[in-house]
């Protein structure tokens, strides 16, 4: 097999510029849009402390995978700590991320609709680089992925290293991706503020 015809890793352009896009539309609607729920303080309330509460365990998730990946994406078959239980789990946690800043928005059809877009689009990524890695690590990746789901965690796999590597810049990086998810707390505060004085127009409101 040439150089030029061996398998390469999945291509992620692709899905960071469909989600660029839907988040771009989703800012959009934001501007335009409120909560349903508005006039209903405590389950309003609610909504939103359980987003943030989302949005928090997916940018600790996220850390926390980075912490057992770092630099051994596509060079190594990871199968301790977070990748354990689930073959993605840096998926699975911006998932729940997106699933979090709908609610923070106080809706629950934002929320069920970002979670069900983002389950999507990652399981098709989860799908290409299922692909590769079979091709590159073979009967090792095969096992790994015979034993451990692809996206929902099953808890009574989890396992652990004695001691983990991790690259400083990595971890940086995705701490720096996570505060997007952060970043939706002050934005929706405020577009609220803004709608309530009056600078922007509520079009419809969303359940």
């Amino acid at each position: 097999m040439t150089a030029s015809s061996e398998p390469q890793p999945y291509n992620q352009r692709r899905r960071r510029s469909i989600l660029l896009l839907l988040s771009a539309a989703g800012i959009a609607a934001l501007f335009i849009s409120r909560s349903a729920w508005h006039d209903v303080p405590m389950l309003y309330t609610g909504l939103k402390a359980v987003g943030m509460l989302l949005i928090l365990a997916c940018i600790f998730g996220r850390l926390w995978s980075t912490l057992y990946i770092g630099t051994r994406k596509n060079s190594e078959v990871v199968m301790t700590g977070p990748y354990s239980i689930t073959r993605n789990p840096l998926y699975l946690f911006s998932t729940i991320g997106a699933f979090g800043a709908g609610l923070v928005f106080g809706s629950i059809v934002v929320a069920f609709g970002l979670g069900l877009v983002s389950y999507i689009v990652f399981s098709i990524t989860a799908n290409g680089e299922a692909s590769y890695l079979r091709s590159q690590f073979g009967p090792e990746y095969l096992t790994y992925e015979a034993g451990t789901p692809q996206f929902w965690p099953n808890f009574s796999l989890y396992t652990t290293a004695s001691e983990v590597m991790f690259s400083p810049p990595v971890l940086q990086r995705a701490f720096g991706d996570s505060l997007y998810f952060l970043a939706v707390i002050p934005l929706v505060g405020a577009v609220e503020y803004l709608q309530s004085s009056g600078y922007l127009p509520v079009i419809f409101w969303l359940p």
